[in-house]
């Protein structure tokens, strides 16, 4: 039991320290032993906790996705606030991620577009990591519909609306290497105002 134990904390130190390589870096530049160097081991033995760095940049990426998760089931969860609190403090937790990590989601994006020349599918890649964000966002969506703080909207175009915003953002932050962050959230919240039984 203590192996599982220390080989999972020691995956999840590899996975913290080769983000800060592919966010210093970029995803084309990294190696497999520069990531090797920064977590003080040797390749052989980074080869057994992953393949290629291709998987590694997979799973830091939904190690931080994985935590953005568990904030937003929190504040699902959190019976001190309404429907709209929740979804308002929802899209504020994905915006400040994407903020915080801004540069990764620029790496994120090079990365997708080299994944799309070798004929992968991004579009494929991005969906499965956010589902479960489209998810969250249905569950306070229909919730707030039904208790009667929400009009009774569309869940599925309620869903692309604040989805969109969240790529646009997403776009603002790491391509356009927007600093303002208001406007984004000046956006959401009228959004939000928008589907509001008032």
């Amino acid at each position: 039991m203590a192996i599982v134990v220390e080989h999972d904390k020691r995956k999840h130190e590899i996975l913290e320290r080769a983000l800060e390589v592919f966010v210093e870096e970029g995803y084309e530049d990294v190696t497999f032993q520069k990531i090797a160097d920064r977590c003080g081991i040797t390749r052989t033995t980074l080869y057994i906790y992953f393949k290629n760095k291709r998987e590694i940049f997979v799973w830091s990426i939904k190690q931080l996705t994985a935590g953005i998760e568990v904030e937003l089931v929190s504040t699902i969860e959190d019976k001190k606030l309404s429907n709209e609190e929740k979804l308002r403090k929802m899209l504020s937790v994905v915006v400040d991620a994407c903020e915080e990590n801004k540069k990764l989601f620029s790496i994120l994006l090079s990365y997708l577009l080299a994944l799309q020349k070798t004929g992968g599918d991004p579009a494929l890649r991005v969906r499965r990591r956010l589902v479960r964000l489209q998810h969250l966002l249905n569950t306070v969506i229909i919730r707030g519909i039904k208790g009667g703080e929400f009009k009774q909207v569309s869940v599925k175009t309620a869903n692309e609306m604040f989805y969109g915003l969240v790529q646009s953002a997403i776009f603002r932050l790491s391509v356009l290497d927007e600093k303002n962050i208001d406007d984004i959230r000046d956006t959401l919240n009228m959004a939000v105002d928008g589907i509001l039984n008032k």
